[in-house]
């Protein structure tokens, strides 16, 4: 695996577009008693509780953050996250040391070469990390 493939894996495209309205379909109404709908608040944990009864119904383990309202708290604390990681340049230090590498100035012994994999696998699972918080779709685990 060159260094290219592994800074540049194939991406798949995301689908966030929702359906035209000629493709919904009209709502489906369900009568709960006081206690029911209780229950069921208290099981979805803050999601929106058609979200929350959809997913437990269709046996979906994958609910949408963005759709499911995430709190304001989370919302910034990601973005510090992000800001932070924007700020530390890895981006730009390892398209340097993968430039360095391909032009031959880099020696690569093979504890640089053990870094710079523990480096990649670090990055690519920071990079899982934070777009399942986002609630991104099609997130490999």
């Amino acid at each position: 695996m060159s260094l290219s493939d592994t800074f540049n894996p194939p991406s798949t495209p995301l689908s966030n577009n929702p359906p035209s309205k000629a493709e919904r379909l009209a709502p489906f109404s369900l009568r709960l008693t006081a206690e029911e709908r209780e229950r069921l608040r208290r099981e979805a944990k803050g999601l929106p509780l058609g979200a929350y009864i959809k997913a437990k119904a269709l046996g979906t383990a994958h609910l949408s953050l963005r759709r499911a309202g995430i709190s304001i708290e989370d919302r910034e604390a990601l973005a510090q996250a992000l800001a932070l990681l924007g700020r530390s340049h890895i981006a730009s230090n390892l398209n340097q040391l993968a430039r360095a590498a391909n032009i031959g100035t880099l020696p690569m012994t093979p504890e640089t070469e053990e870094d710079l994999s523990e480096t990649i696998r670090a990055v690519r699972s920071l990079h899982t990390l934070l777009l399942r918080a986002l609630g991104m779709r099609g997130v490999d685990p």
